[in-house]
C-alpha cells in the first residue's frame, strides 16, 4: 500500500469554497543517496544518486537492474562533492546528449556532455566530452544544478566556493565562477573552449571578467528551475545561519546580483566593500532558521491534474523536513513538515511534480481535484471555455445578479452586482494565462464554475 502524507492548510476562500491540500505519496524507494530527478521528455524519470550512478525509474515505479550510467569512479564524493546534477539536451531524442555535473577525483567541478548507446536504457560510458571545469577550494557549496534555459542556452549553478562566510568574497567578484549562476551555449563552441559565450550574457566581450557569468552573489544555489508556462527563473540559495531565500527573476533579466555575501536573504551580513544595495536583487521569499536549515529549490507546478496548486512554485528544506509554495506576486506558505530529507524535487513529461528524499524514497506531489461544479444550485453556463480574450456567462433561469471573478488564491478580480440580464460577456484579455473560479449570486441561488483562460 503507499504511504500517504496529507497536511490541510486553512481555506483561502472567505465562502470555503475549498481548502488547498497536497499529499505525498510514495512512488519508488531503495535509491542510495538519491540528488536530482530528470524527465527526458518520454514516461520516464532518471534518478541521479550522489555515488555516481544515474537510474532509469519507469512510469511504474519500477527501476531497471542495469543502471543508465555508472562513474562512480570518475569521481569524489566526501563532504557536499559527488554527481549532482543532469540534464537533458532539448533535442535529446534526436542528438541522444546530456550533460551532468560531478566532482572529480581531486574535488573541483566537471560539467560534461555523455551520449545514450544504442539501447535507450543505457548510456555509454566512454562518450564523455568534457565541457567546462573550475577549481573548487573548499568541498563544500558546489552548487550542483543545471538546466536547458527556455533560449536554448545551458545554466549552471555554482557555490561560493565553500567553507563558510565566503571567506574569499568570491560570490561578488566577477572574474570567477563561484558563486554564479552560469550560462553557456553548448552547440556553438567557441574561443577555444568546448562551448560558446552567448552575446547577450551581461560580461560577453570583457576579457576582464568572467564572460560566463549571467547572475552572481549567490552562497550555494543547489537547485534552480525555469517556469515552463512564464520562463520565469526559480532560484533557492542555501542560508549561511540565519535565512533561507527564493529569488526570482525574468528569463531576460542578465547581470543580477542576488547579494550574497553582502546580504543573507534581507539581512546584513558582510557590508564591508559592498556595492549599494539598491543594485541588489532581494529574495522574493524567504523563511528563518530554525524553521528550516537548507533550502532545496523545486519548480512551478504546470501539470494538468491538480487545480489548488496551479502556477506554485514549491520548495523544501532538507534539514527540517518543511514544504513551502510561493505564488508569483512573492506570497510564501508553509505546508508544514513531512520528515524527509528533501534533497531534490522532479518533474515528468506532464509537468507533475516528485519530491526526494535523500534516504532514498520518492514521493509524488498530489494536489485537489476541485469539484466546484457540484455546488450549483442554478444552471449556468460559460463559453467558450477555455476562453481567450473573452467570454460569455448565461444562467438558466432568472437574472444573473452578482457575478465575481476569483483566482485559486481566492482573490477577487472582477465583481459586478444587480445585474439584471441573464446574460453577459466579460473581457479576460488582462487575465494571465490559468485556472479561475467564476461565482454567480442571484435570488435563485449560487453557481460556481472553473473557467480557464488561454
Amino acid at each position: 500500500m503507499n504511504k500517504i502524507m496529507t497536511v490541510l492548510l486553512t481555506a483561502l476562500i472567505s465562502s470555503n469554497l475549498f481548502s488547498q491540500n497536497i499529499t505525498l505519496e510514495s512512488f519508488a524507494s531503495g535509491f542510495s543517496s538519491p540528488v536530482d530527478l530528470q524527465s527526458a521528455g518520454d514516461d520516464r524519470l532518471f534518478v541521479v544518486e550522489q555515488g555516481g550512478r544515474i537510474k532509469v525509474l519507469n512510469s511504474d515505479g519500477s527501476t531497471n537492474g542495469t543502471p543508465f550510467l555508472n562513474i562512480s569512479s570518475l569521481i569524489d564524493t566526501g563532504s557536499e562533492k559527488g554527481l549532482l546534477g543532469l540534464t537533458f539536451h532539448p533535442d535529446y531524442t534526436n542528438n541522444g546528449y546530456f550533460y551532468v555535473h560531478y566532482s572529480d577525483s581531486g574535488g573541483d567541478t566537471q560539467i560534461s556532455r555523455f551520449s545514450v548507446s544504442g539501447d535507450p536504457d543505457i548510456a555509454d560510458p566512454g562518450s564523455e566530452f568534457q565541457i567546462i571545469d573550475y577549481n573548487q577550494p573548499f568541498p563544500n557549496h558546489n552548487g550542483g544544478a543545471l538546466n536547458f534555459g527556455p533560449d536554448g542556452f545551458l545554466y549552471i549553478s555554482s557555490g561560493d566556493g565553500g567553507s563558510g562566510g565566503d571567506p574569499g568574497n568570491r560570490a561578488q567578484n566577477t572574474e570567477l565562477l563561484l558563486g554564479k549562476l552560469l550560462r553557456i551555449d553548448v552547440d556553438n563552441p567557441g574561443g577555444g573552449n568546448n562551448y560558446g559565450i552567448p552575446g547577450d550574457n551581461p560580461f560577453a566581450g570583457d576579457p576582464s571578467k568572467a564572460e560566463e557569468i549571467w547572475a552572481y552573489g549567490l552562497r550555494n544555489p543547489w537547485k534552480f528551475s525555469f517556469d515552463s508556462e512564464t520562463d520565469d527563473l526559480w532560484i533557492a540559495d542555501v542560508g549561511q545561519g540565519a535565512r533561507e531565500e527564493i529569488n526570482k527573476a525574468e528569463i531576460g533579466e542578465a547581470g543580477v546580483n542576488y547579494g550574497w555575501r553582502c546580504y543573507e536573504g534581507n539581512l546584513p551580513f558582510n557590508t564591508a566593500n559592498c556595492p549599494d544595495p539598491s543594485t541588489m536583487k532581494f529574495p522574493i521569499a524567504e523563511y528563518p532558521h530554525p524553521t528550516g536549515t537548507s533550502i532545496t529549490g523545486g519548480y512551478v507546478y504546470r501539470g494538468t491534474i491538480y487545480d489548488n496548486i496551479m502556477g506554485y512554485y514549491f520548495a523544501a528544506d532538507f534539514g527540517t523536513g518543511l514544504i513551502v509554495t510561493v505564488d508569483p506576486a512573492g506570497n510564501y506558505t508553509s505546508l508544514g513538515t513531512f520528515g524527509g530529507n528533501w534533497s531534490s524535487f522532479g518533474q515528468d513529461a506532464d509537468g507533475e511534480l516528485y519530491i526526494v528524499n535523500y534516504n532514498g524514497t520518492i514521493f509524488k506531489i498530489k494536489g485537489e481535484i476541485l469539484g466546484v461544479e457540484d455546488m450549483n444550485s442554478i444552471p449556468l453556463t460559460i463559453f467558450p471555455n477555455p476562453a481567450g480574450d473573452w467570454f460569455t456567462m448565461k444562467v438558466g433561469r432568472g437574472a444573473l445578479g452578482t457575478v465575481q471573478i476569483l483566482d485559486l488564491k481566492g482573490s477577487i478580480l472582477y465583481s459586478e452586482e444587480n445585474i439584471a440580464a441573464a446574460s453577459k460577456e466579460i473581457e479576460t484579455a488582462a487575465f494571465a494565462q490559468g485556472i479561475y473560479l467564476v461565482r454567480v449570486t442571484s435570488e435563485n441561488g449560487v453557481s460556481v464554475k472553473k473557467l480557464i483562460v488561454q
